[in-house]
């Protein structure tokens, strides 16, 4: 078969890398910000996008990249000034144009030379060891070790055979046929080793420190054994290599063969720099195939089954018992490395092949955690992101990396989608990916620069390493951050495999269904190709349970089944603080987790934590935790007991792993937890409505008022703490009378956002009714003439943030001084916290500190300084309307005004009673303008905003 040549191309920082390791380290500092106009003039505020330097510090010198916009431009223009340098010629580095058989036999040729020039170069070590070898072992080089050390030899073997990525003992073959084409290179009888013919000059070996040592000192490793057989346990091993042998002869021992040339290595698991590989041995079989004339030989005679748990890990074909060991030599150091690998280590690198057993370990909590439901924002979410646990999951199962296509949604076509939405429940996201149709939805958050199209939506697609595609997501949701499009799709893919990795046995329709809730749809044959052994080595790891039996618990008969797993659920100790979780609030618990066996006579601690937060509702820990500690209030704690979960798990989480699993193999045990509620901060007031409402109450409250100003057939209306603009640009989504739209807020950052989702909007729409728009900067409770005599005003949920003396303020200047015809004010209404918060409201009077956590603890949301109950908010509005000849009209949004405890959000609609006389109308005099215009679209330009000078 015809093989074509694909010319590999490495970039600078991969290349500095591989010649320096660790010794290379990158420094990237911000050097400045940019400033920007985001795509369109008239915005006063500036904008800015920062600017990165990169210094990277190697042994002998530093470099100074350009400056650059990513961090990581900057360091890849940082190693290629550092290569130029070096006098590096980045083409020298890659396979040749040439035949890949000549190539593999010149790499060969050129790594016994003389001329093998790289000191610390991995193969470098073998060397020296093979150099300190007695007998007719000395100088002989195990093929394996050259095929699976030297990155150029390995990629011209896959060149030449592609199933040496999956089958690595193919590579041996490859390598010893050109063992008859080399000068200067030989072999011993029945040795699948390479030794060079003549000896190194004097001068190499000197500097190579090669010397004979009779020293008995001898360096211990611990490392794993690995059964073939799935009856049989893996066990830990203990490797003595002496300082002056070879640590591959040490393995060949272990293993039961005669000498290193017959152990086999597989590629490393785990991170980049890790050397943990799996070792095994060859069978005499295969020796003999592997030294016969291969030219014609297509099929191995490799006996018995893969090795089923170390193929698992490596993603290659593994025979025979198998020991998994952290020792090589290394880019970094000519002295032999190595680190420890225990039984815990090992059953962690079993569950970080499940989604959730990455999350779990990202959070260090395995007994604790779970994959949340939800992508939360950044305040909230813990532990690893879901775009970095799915190319996590990639890397562990020898996938290719997966693709993200993130698409910008055009306005008007992701409003009119949003729309189509509204009877759906809002996503729990956050509100960093809320809908439009959510009011709080046009806050980007963290300063994230927000595009004029910055509606976005993200495809994933997951493929094998032969690019075979074996599935893709494609949401119909779209978010205002790419980041959140991103993560969202990203957990979605997660959710349904760690579903299938929780139900190896799932049906194919319960499959095919629950991939068609998540938007996913699937190759059956390439996943059941890729995902083989999964099946087999998960569920082996559940052999050894038994079934077990609850204990008894002294302080309760209760006993009820969450998720399937049953659980004993003592009494709640401690007193009720008052405290309580709701949906989206963020908890901190400190808990312990420890094994206990039928009958209590045995206890062991297998997992605790001093202070661990998770989300309430987001599914971030194990069900059984969460139902535990809804009821229970700050400062309260409990303990429950559970059934087992996959053993993988609770061996992943202790310390000693043989012990706990002699102890799971003797008796029936379950989990204990015990588990302190340490405090509650609860959710901002838009998370706790969208658990609850749907439509969202904000959205609620901006139909209100459209219908409001649909009636008043008003022409200009002014937003009154307008935010991020999230009423003004909703207005423009419904047939309104309105031909000037005015906002006004104190906050730069968010008229900002409301400039750019206005100035998109208005810009596109060719029919709007509005003609212009405005945006002010400055204090709704200082008079402002151009504020003064709108049709209609509108003020949603913004008192509660002042003071209560300021929010009267406000009140005199609206009805006083700006006198809309028609005034809607909103505002939170604290009885009904209750229902929100499931938590009793008390009186305002028993906090004369209005300041105090304790009464702060109860509001809606952080920033909130006051929250009236109905009567106080009738009696602020009564007293207004009738001290500046105003009506007023009390109604709501959010649960009703006929059932205690009221509507949500109380609304109060203000009307002029009467024009007054220009004599009776108040005035200031010498009045200054203290809003300053930010933004100023005009339809008479063209649909070109213009900035106003003050």
């Amino acid at each position: 078969m015809e093989i074509g040549v694909k010319k590999t191309i490495f970039s600078p920082k991969a290349i500095i890398n591989q010649k320096f390791g660790s010794k290379a380290c990158y420094k990237v500092e911000k050097v400045q910000e940019e400033s920007t106009q985001n795509g369109f003039p008239g915005l006063e505020i500036p904008q800015k996008a920062p600017l990165f330097r990169c210094q990277l510090e190697l042994p002998e010198f530093t470099v100074v990249s350009d400056i650059c916009r990513k961090k990581k431009d900057a360091e890849q223009s940082a190693a290629d000034l550092a290569l130029k340098r070096l006098g590096h010629n980045s083409v020298a580095e890659n396979p040749s144009d040439k035949d890949p058989c000549d190539a593999l036999i010149d790499q060969i040729k050129y790594l016994f030379s003389d001329e093998f020039p790289l000191p610390l170069h991995p193969l470098r070590g073998h060397l020296r060891a093979a150099l300190l070898r007695r007998g007719d072992l000395y100088g002989l080089v195990p093929a394996s070790v050259i095929a699976a050390c030297d990155t150029k030899t390995s990629n011209l073997c896959k060149l030449l055979n592609p199933e040496v990525e999956l089958k690595p003992f193919l590579a041996l073959s490859l390598i010893m046929r050109t063992i008859p084409r080399l000068s200067g290179c030989v072999t011993s009888k029945g040795q699948l080793s390479i030794q060079k013919q003549n000896p190194y000059p004097t001068e190499i070996i000197e500097s190579s420190d090669i010397q004979q040592s009779d020293s008995s000192e001898s360096i211990l490793v611990k490392a794993i054994q690995i059964p073939a057989s799935l009856d049989k346990t893996v066990q830990p091993v203990t490797l003595h290599i002496s300082s002056a042998g070879y640590y591959l002869d040490v393995i060949a021992e272990e293993l039961g063969v005669t000498d290193a040339s017959k152990v086999f290595l597989s590629r490393t698991i785990g991170k980049a720099s890790s050397e943990t590989r799996l070792y095994f041995a060859a069978s005499e079989s295969l020796v003999m195939d592997l030294l016969s004339d291969l030219a014609n030989v297509k099929d191995f005679h490799v006996e018995g089954p893969p090795n089923a748990r170390a193929s698992y890990f490596c993603g290659q074909g593994i025979y025979g018992d198998a020991i998994m060991a952290s020792i090589g030599y290394t880019w970094r150091s000519k002295e032999l490395f190595h680190e420890h690998v225990s039984l815990q280590s090992y059953y962690r690198m079993l569950i970080s092949k499940i989604p959730s057993g990455i999350y779990k370990l990202s959070r260090e909590a395995i007994l604790a955690a779970e994959l949340p439901s939800v992508f939360t924002s950044k305040a909230n979410w813990r532990g690893s992101s879901p775009r970095e646990i799915l190319c996590a999951f990639c890397r562990q199962h020898w996938l290719s990396e997966p693709i993200f296509s993130v698409t910008s949604v055009p306005l008007k076509a992701s409003c009119e989608l949003l729309r189509s939405q509204n009877k759906l429940k809002v996503t729990e996201v956050a509100g960093l990916a809320t809908e439009y149709a959510n009011g709080g939805g046009l806050n980007a958050g963290d300063g994230e620069s927000v595009g004029l199209e910055s509606n976005f939506k993200c495809e994933v697609k997951v493929f094998s390493k032969g690019w075979d595609l074996i599935m893709e997501c494609s949401p119909k949701e779209i978010y205002r951050k790419q980041t959140d499009a991103t993560h969202s799709a990203s957990l979605k893919v997660l959710s349904w495999l760690n579903a299938y990795f929780k139900d190896l046995g799932m049906p194919l329709e319960k499959l095919n269904c629950s991939a068609d809730a998540l938007d996913i749809s699937f190759s059956l044959e390439n996943f059941h190709k890729e995902f083989a052994l999964s099946q087999s080595i998960h569920n082996v790891q559940q052999s050894g349970i038994q079934g077990s039996k609850l204990p008894e618990s002294k302080s309760t008969d209760m006993q009820y089944t969450l998720s399937g797993q049953d659980v004993c659920l003592p009494n709640i100790e401690g007193s009720d603080s008052g405290v309580f979780p709701s949906n989206g609030s963020l908890l901190c618990i400190s808990y312990s987790v420890s094994l206990l066996t039928e009958g209590g006579h045995a206890k062991e601690l297998i997992e605790s934590k001093d202070e661990y937060e998770f989300e309430m509702g987001a599914g971030a820990v194990i069900s059984a935790l969460e139902a535990v500690v809804t009821p229970m209030s700050a400062g309260q704690c409990a303990h429950f007991n559970m059934k087992l979960p996959p053993q993988e798990f609770i061996l992943a989480a202790v310390d000693d792993p043989g012990r706990i699993h002699s102890l799971l193999s003797s008796e029936a045990c379950c989990l204990e937890y015990h588990v302190t509620l340490l405090r509650v901060t609860k959710p901002p007031e838009e998370r706790m409505e969208q658990a609850l409402f749907s439509p969202p109450l904000s959205k609620q409250r901006v139909e209100y008022a459209v219908q409001q100003i649909k009636k008043s057939c008003a022409a200009t209306l002014v937003d009154f703490g307008c935010g991020a603009g999230s009423l003004l640009d909703s207005l423009l989504d419904y047939p309104t009378s309105l031909e000037k739209i005015v906002g006004v807020d104190i906050s730069q950052k968010s008229l900002g956002r409301a400039a750019k989702v206005l100035h998109a909007k208005l810009s596109s729409k060719s029919d709007a009714g509005v003609k212009s728009a405005i945006l002010y900067d400055g204090s709704i409770t200082e008079f402002e003439p151009q504020l003064c005599g709108f049709d209609i005003g509108t003020c949603l949920e913004v008192i509660e943030h002042m003071e209560e003396d300021q929010a009267c303020r406000f009140g005199d200047i609206a009805l006083g001084y700006f006198r809309p015809k028609v005034l809607i004010v909103s505002t939170p209404n604290y009885e009904y916290n209750v229902i929100l918060q499931r938590s009793s409201p008390g009186t305002q009077e028993e906090y004369p500190d209005e300041k105090s956590q304790s009464e702060s603890c109860k509001f809606r949301n952080h920033d909130h300084k006051f929250e009236w109950t109905r009567e106080q908010f009738n009696h602020w509005a009564s007293e207004l309307a009738k001290k500046h000849n105003y009506s007023v009209e009390f109604s709501g949004v959010g649960g009703s005004g006929d059932v205690e405890p009221g509507f949500a959000s109380q609304i109060a609609v203000f009307k002029q009673e009467s024009l007054l006389d220009e004599d009776d109308l108040l005035t200031k005099q010498n009045s200054s303008q203290h809003c300053k215009v930010v933004w100023n679209w005009n339809c008479a330009d063209g649909l070109v905003p213009s900035l106003t000078s003050n």
